[in-house]
């Protein structure tokens, strides 16, 4: 890897940093919080909306079940300390969406954003780790401050009139961006980046979807795009930990067939 292609992440970092600057303020809709899923079932207002919002929380687990003290294991060994900010993120959000939508607000809504970044964050520590073959842990945590500083900048400045979404949206756009690079660049695994492409596809079809919500339950009628948006950025949650489990599981079997040669060899 030449120098010109090696500081290409930190270009585009910086490139979109100083656009984001340059740019201004983003301020939210003014009707963001209208969402088009009105329904009220077992009086549970927002029905879909809320009880959507459990997948997070299903891939969470099944993450916890099939990947049990995976941070030794050599397969993740550098990855996991952004991966496992990624799940706690699944986790919060499952329940952090679910308790905005109830009620939606900007004060609730600090409890729906932040658990993204800390997903998204996460995801790009995680990956980082793992093509670099270095600890995900420092980036993880600066990740997380970042996360938390994004949604703090943003609803303090809602409080003072003239809400900015700008690095909030940043932390979203650049693992869709920097993901796919670092895997290019350092020569990941095909099926790493197969399966992340793929996660990386449906989390921008749920940001379509979310773009249109009302649109959508127009056009269906049985579900909402939010709702929609919720199913999708499970499914792409569900591609990432499906892939991390595969790769735990064929490093498995990897050390069970050069075990079995070995054995065999002293015989």
């Amino acid at each position: 890897m030449n120098a010109a292609t090696r500081i290409a992440p930190t270009a585009l970092v910086t490139l979109l940093t100083g656009v984001a600057l340059w740019h201004g303020p983003i301020a939210q809709l003014p009707d963001y919080h209208a969402f088009a899923d009105v329904s009220v079932v077992y009086g549970i207002p927002h029905f879909a909306d809320v009880v959507s919002n459990a997948g997070f929380a299903l891939v969470a687990l099944w993450a916890a079940f099939r990947l049990p003290r995976v941070c030794t294991h050599r397969s993740l060994v550098n990855g996991w300390a952004g991966y496992r900010l990624f799940l706690i993120g699944l986790v919060l959000t499952a329940f952090g969406s679910a308790w905005y939508h109830l009620a939606p607000d900007n004060a609730r809504l600090v409890w729906d954003r932040l658990p993204i970044t800390l997903a998204c964050g996460g995801l790009l520590a995680g990956v980082w780790g793992d093509v670099r073959g270095e600890s995900s842990a420092v980036l993880a945590a600066w990740m997380a401050a970042l996360g938390v500083y994004s949604v703090a900048w943003w609803y303090l400045s809602e409080i003072a009139g003239q809400g900015d979404l700008r690095f909030y949206l940043l932390l979203q756009i650049l693992p869709m961006l920097l993901i796919p690079l670092w895997q290019w660049l350092y020569r990941a695994p095909l099926a790493d980046r197969l399966s992340f492409s793929a996660a990386l596809l449906l989390y921008a079809a749920a940001k379509l979807t979310e773009i249109n919500d009302h649109q959508i339950a127009e056009a269906l009628g049985v579900v909402t795009g939010h709702t929609l948006k919720h199913l999708l950025a499970t499914g792409a949650a569900a591609v990432i930990v499906g892939r991390l489990v595969c790769r735990v599981c064929l490093g498995k079997k990897t050390v069970q067939i050069c075990v079995i040669d070995q054995s065999q060899q002293h015989k």
